[in-house]
C-alpha cells in the first residue's frame, strides 16, 4: 500500500473531473475454483486498488460528488473469521490508511444507492467484467443484469483513463520491481531451453519465480516452440533442436503492478543463419520503435514505422517485394506481423482494458484502423510523458494464413509466396520490452533482458 496521501490525491482528482452524483467502484470478491470454499488466488479490481488501495475481497468504494465524502463499504470480521484467518484490523483502521474516514457495513451500500436513485442523482460505475459484480450491480440498481452495460458511465471511464494513464513516481518504482522479476523469469527460461526439455517444466519454473517475487504472473505464461501461434498457452511439447522457443511472460508485484516481456531463443543455444536473419529484422523493428517513442508522437505512427522495418527486412531476404511504403499501406506486412506494436501497462498488463480499449488506446483524434493486422493495435493515441507501454514487434510464419493469402491472391504484388513457403515450419519471433515515455523520449524500464543474438547465445551457454 502506498502512503495515504497518494490515494487521497487520486480521489480528489476524480472528484474534480466528474460532475454530480455518486461514483461506485466495486472491489472484487473471491471466485470458486471447483467448490465454494476452494477459491482461485484473489485478485482485487485494479481501479479499486488505484483509488482505495485495500487488497481484500468484499469491498466497495463510493465517492459522493455532491458532498465530497468518500466511503468504503465492507464488513468487519467476526470470531469465526478470526479462527480461520487470525486477528484482523477493523475496517475503519484499514480505511484510515488510505485517507478514508467514513466506513459502513457492506449491506448499507444498497441503501446508499437506492437513496441516490430516489433523489434523481446519477450513479456512475465502471464496466463490470466479472459475473458476480454484474449481478450485484444489477441488483443494487434495480435493472436487468443483461442490460447492465447500458448504464455504465462513459464520463467515469474517461476520467479514470485520464488519471491512470499518467504513472506516478511511486508506480514507476513498482513497475521496476516487476521488471526485475520478469528479467529473472526470462533469463531462467533461456537457460532451460535445451533439446528434450518439457515446455511445461520451463513455464512452471518461471511462474514459480513470479510467485517468489511476491505477486505471481501478470498473465498466463505464453511459452512454446510453436511461436507462430501468437498466444500459445499449450506447454505440452518437448523442445526440439533447431526450433525457436518463444516466451511471453511477466510478473506482478505485491502491489499488483505488472511487467510483460517477450524473448525468442534457439533451442540448444545457437541460432541458425536463417533464424538469425529473421531475428535481426525483429530486433531492428524493436529498436527503431524505442528510438521513435517520445511525447507527441502517436503510437499508430510508431507501429507503422516498425512495420516498414519489418517489410524492408523481409524484402531484403526475398520474402517480400515491391515498394515498402506501399506494401505497408496495403497491409501486406501483416501476413508476417498480424498484431499491434504494443499496449498500455500498469496495474493491468493490458492497462485498463476492462474499461474499453477504444477509450484507453484511442481518442477523438486517433481512431482504430480497419485493416487486418493494424486493427489489432491496442494503443494508437498520442503519447504523453509517464505513459508506460510495451514495444513488441514480431515476425511469424502461420501456415494457415499463408495458404489463405496465396489461394486468394491477397497482396501478390508484395509477397513472394514461393520463398515464403520455404519458411512454413520456421515458427515465430517476438521481442518485447517495457517502455517509460519520458519528457524528451523514452527509456526501457529497469535492466533490459538480454536481446541481441550474441547476448542470448552467451546466456544460454552459461
Amino acid at each position: 500500500m502506498f502512503e495515504k496521501h497518494i490515494y487521497t490525491n487520486r480521489r480528489k482528482r476524480l472528484h474534480e473531473k466528474m460532475g454530480n452524483g455518486l461514483v461506485v467502484i466495486m472491489g472484487n470478491v473471491e471466485a470458486s475454483m471447483n467448490y465454494p470454499h476452494n477459491t482461485y488466488r484473489f485478485r482485487q479490481d485494479s481501479s479499486f486498488l488505484y483509488f482505495f488501495g485495500i487488497d481484500l475481497p468484499g469491498l466497495a468504494g463510493v465517492l459522493d460528488l455532491d458532498s465530497g465524502e468518500d466511503t468504503i463499504f465492507g464488513n468487519d470480521v467476526d470470531i469465526e473469521d478470526i479462527i480461520w484467518m487470525g486477528p484482523q484490523e477493523p475496517m475503519a483502521d484499514k480505511a484510515a490508511k488510505v485517507g478514508v474516514t467514513n466506513t459502513s457495513p457492506y449491506a448499507k451500500l444498497s441503501d446508499c444507492i437506492k437513496t441516490a436513485i430516489s433523489e434523481g442523482r446519477k450513479v456512475h460505475f465502471l464496466p463490470p467484467y466479472r459475473g458476480k459484480n454484474q449481478i450485484e450491480l444489477a441488483n443494487l440498481l434495480g435493472v436487468n443484469v443483461n442490460a447492465i452495460s447500458n448504464y455504465v458511465s462513459l464520463e467515469l471511464i474517461k476520467a479514470v483513463v485520464d488519471i491512470r494513464s499518467i504513472k506516478e513516481p511511486c508506480e514507476i518504482v513498482e513497475l521496476e520491481k516487476a521488471c526485475r522479476t520478469g528479467y529473472q523469469m526470462h533469463v531462467t527460461a533461456m537457460k532451460m531451453a535445451k533439446p528434450g526439455a518439457w515446455e511445461q517444466n520451463i513455464a512452471g519454473t518461471i511462474e514459480g519465480i513470479a510467485l517468489a517475487g511476491g505477486g505471481g504472473v501478470s498473465f498466463p505464461v505464453i511459452l512454446s516452440q510453436n511461436g507462430e501461434t501468437l498466444h500459445n498457452h499449450d506447454h505440452s511439447n518437448y523442445l526440439q533442436e533447431g526450433k525457436l522457443m518463444l516466451t511471453d511472460a511477466g510478473a506482478e508485484t505485491t502491489m499488483r503492478y505488472a511487467s510483460d516481456f517477450t524473448r525468442t531463443v534457439p533451442v540448444g543455444g545457437k541460432f541458425t543463419q536463417k533464424q538469425r536473419e529473421v531475428y535481426e529484422i525483429v530486433l531492428a523493428a524493436n529498436n527503431r520503435a524505442t528510438e521513435l517513442v517520445r511525447p507527441g508522437i502517436t503510437y499508430l505512427e510508431v507501429h507503422l514505422e516498425a512495420a516498414k522495418v519489418i517489410a524492408q527486412g523481409l524484402k531484403d531476404l526475398g520474402l517480400m517485394k515491391g515498394d515498402v511504403e506501399e506494401a505497408v499501406r496495403q497491409g501486406a506486412h501483416a501476413m508476417f506481423f498480424p498484431h499491434g506494436l504494443g499496449h498500455m501497462m500498469g496495474l493491468d498488463v493490458h492497462d485498463m482494458e476492462d474499461l474499453g480499449q477504444i477509450y484507453v488506446g484511442y481518442d477523438d483524434e486517433i481512431r482504430p484502423v480497419d485493416q487486418f493486422g493494424t486493427a489489432y493495435l491496442r494503443l494508437g493515441r498520442r503519447l504523453q510523458p509517464n505513459f508506460v507501454i510495451t514495444n513488441e514487434p514480431g515476425i511469424y510464419f502461420i501456415p494457415a494464413l499463408i495458404d489463405k493469402w496465396q489461394a486468394e491472391g491477397i497482396n501478390n504484388d508484395f509477397i513472394n509466396f514461393d520463398k515464403v513457403n520455404e519458411y512454413r515450419d520456421f515458427g515465430g519471433i517476438r521481442l518485447e520490452d517495457d517502455i517509460l515515455v519520458t519528457e524528451t523520449g523514452s527509456q526501457i524500464i529497469a535492466e533490459r533482458v538480454p536481446i541481441t543474438p550474441d547476448e542470448i547465445e552467451e546466456v544460454m551457454g552459461e
